[in-house]
């Protein structure tokens, strides 16, 4: 048994899901296919429950009708008019419409779980429907009935033994060979929508290769594999052809967007190898992330998170930063999930580089209350692991550096703002 995850930009258009449907055909395995939400459309829902959360109906009203339009598009050009698909897909269309009308809770966590995860919904059925079509006989699963979480709204933590029970239960493969189900998303006991943190789907794969001791997981994505820098940016980037767990969990935690840092520990658990692949180049292998023994050579990897804020803490009266005072400062940063990037301390100081937050005048001010709190905004962070001295210089080449840390294997670097040019 094997599980695919699609990306939405593998899916973002009529032709995307003929390819999903080539590349599943060409399995020829027990198989769970797990599908993001089409193109953008998490960001269009993002944009629907915030407008939905602040009473501004018409804004949250006309951009629900723009995510309409593109899905039936999709499905037209795929089924013709009048087909089944539509048919069930505008019931779900309906279900929104439905709590859209209604009136907000004051948790607007708990509203993003309950809105952005019809987009998961709606892409799962239209794949669904292709496949039967195209003569791949597949079952379609909800899968907020069977991954289980706490209600941490969008971060929610998985119930494994819940979620196992149930997976095994319901999705037991004596009548379908393959499962079509959504990533991303889960649900409480309660059968309440919540989320596994942006780009969770990823994780998802990893929870049902878990839960089924599955031989492989593989994600399709639009690169040809784990590459060493983002080639947006960087333009030289090279495929990395195989690497372990270990260094795949670094270069998560570093900001690596091609794997969800949540993604490799449940594969670890189990030894299951996860591809990396192309599905541009169905054929090809990509890369390899499995449990390698031994040192491999890897060329200098870059991860650049753009959006970064330095904040740096100190006490109003010059007394030295010590326990007591970190644990008060990490008791506010967890209660508000600020996401610490990079962190060191002096004497007097502290000083952290977190993500961009739309609640960073609420930090400050509550900070402020104890400490001197300064901070630079529009800043970049780039992370080289197993860095070079020619490494550092190309990269850090007419850059306005705010701070760095070195370690024995990865340099780090927070910078200004600027184009980057090679």
């Amino acid at each position: 048994m094997i599980v695919y995850k699609f990306g939405g930009a593998s899916v973002r258009d009529a032709e995307g899901v003929r390819n999903l449907a080539s590349i599943v055909n060409g399995a020829n395995e027990r198989l769970v296919v797990v599908v993001s939400a089409m193109g953008k459309t998490t960001n269009a829902m993002e944009q629907v429950a915030l407008s939905y959360f602040n009473g501004e109906k018409d804004i949250a009203s006309a951009e629900f009708e723009n995510v309409k339009r593109y899905h039936i598009n999709i499905v037209r050009e795929l089924f013709g008019s009048g087909s089944g698909c539509e048919s069930e897909l505008q019931k779900w269309f309906q279900k929104l419409f439905e709590k859209l009308n209604g009136a907000p809770s004051l948790n607007y966590d708990f509203e993003y779980d309950q809105i952005v995860p019809f987009g998961e919904m709606f892409s799962t059925l239209i794949v669904s429907h292709y496949l039967n079509l195209a003569g791949t006989k597949n079952k379609w699963i909800d899968i907020r009935t069977l991954l289980k979480t706490n209600e941490q709204y969008r971060e929610a933590e998985t119930d494994w033994e819940l979620t196992g029970q149930l997976m095994l239960k319901h999705m037991n493969f004596n009548e379908f060979d393959i499962y079509v189900t959504q990533g991303f998303i889960g649900g409480t006991v309660n059968n309440l929508s919540t989320t596994l943190g942006r780009e969770g789907s990823d994780y998802t794969s990893a929870v049902l290769g878990y839960v089924f001791d599955a031989d492989s997981v593989s994600i399709w994505k639009d690169v040809p594999g784990v590459l060493n820098a983002d080639p947006r940016w960087y333009p030289e980037a090279e495929k990395i052809e195989k690497m372990s767990y270990r260094e795949a969990i670094e270069l998560s935690f570093y900001g690596a967007q091609v794997i969800h840092p949540k993604t490799i520990k449940p594969l670890e658990n189990k030894k299951i190898p996860l591809f990396v692949r192309s599905f541009v180049e169905p054929g090809a292998m990509g890369t390899k992330i499995y449990d390698l023994k031994g040192h491999v050579d890897l060329p200098p990897v870059y991860i650049l998170k753009k959006d970064q804020i330095l904040l740096t803490i100190s006490p109003k009266d010059f007394s030295f930063i010590v326990e007591n005072n970190l644990s008060e400062i990490f008791s506010i940063f967890s209660r508000r999930r600020v996401k610490i990037n990079l962190m060191h301390n002096s004497a007097i100081n502290f000083s952290v580089c977190i993500n961009r937050m739309d609640t960073l005048n609420d930090l400050v001010n509550e900070l402020q209350d104890r400490y001197v709190v300064r901070y630079n905004e529009n800043l970049e962070l780039i992370s080289i692991r197993h860095y070079t001295d020619d490494s550092i210089k190309k990269i850090l080449k007419g850059k306005d550096i705010i701070d760095s840390q070195v370690s024995r294997n990865t340099a780090r670097y927070v910078v200004r703002k600027s184009e980057w040019k090679f």
